[in-house]
């Protein structure tokens, strides 16, 4: 059974079975469903690059979305909205990484792209990938987070802040520290091809 096409009534009813408190939803199914719609490809996809694995992702995903409707908080705008579940899903994917206390890997998405695809990207094109996910492999999990935020999202230094729990003023040098670093790796990689 897949809850993500079960109806807000009926996963609410799921979830409190045995529960004497009712929670509070502030968005109707409608306004969920769009904001899922809107959100759930990014989400997932962030996820999966933090966390090197698609089961985990899934299940980060859902558990970000439940929480999110747990949370009951008003929030003001959708990128607020947006933000505060990128929020949830970074502290899940921290909360595990404590717990199992091995820091997330990172593997190349090339199982994603159809093969067909992969033939018609010149050899350079793949090289200069293959390069690219070795060393955002050897990246910790927030300098992927930062970078990830501010390149592939384009969030500003608000955004990745709320999300990644920095300092909006200290943004700015860590986005340089992992450039920097990632800039290195490439470089090193550049160097033993």
């Amino acid at each position: 059974m897949n809850t993500r096409d079960l109806p807000i009534a009926d996963a609410k009813a799921l979830t409190l079975q045995g529960a004497e408190t009712d929670v509070a939803f502030r968005m109707d199914e409608d306004a969920f469903r769009g904001f899922y719609d809107r959100t759930a490809r990014v989400l997932w996809a962030y996820l999966r690059r933090l966390t090197n694995d698609r089961t985990l992702a899934d299940d980060l995903l859902q558990e970000s979305y439940y929480r999110f409707l747990r949370a009951e908080t008003q929030l003001e705008s959708e990128a607020h909205r947006r933000h505060y579940l990128f929020k949830i899903a970074t502290n899940l994917v921290r909360d595990g990484a404590r717990r199992t206390q091995t820091r997330p890997t990172f593997v190349p998405h090339d199982d994603e792209i159809s093969h067909e695809h992969n033939r018609a990207q010149s050899h350079e094109a793949v090289t200069t990938r293959v390069a690219v996910n070795e060393a955002l492999a050897q990246l910790g999990a927030k300098e992927r987070a930062l970078l990830w935020l501010a390149y592939a999202q384009g969030a500003s230094h608000q955004e990745i802040a709320a999300v990644v729990g920095v300092k909006t003023a200290s943004v700015k040098s860590l986005l340089y520290r992992a450039r920097r670093r990632m800039a290195g790796l490439l470089h090193q990689e550049r160097q033993s091809s």
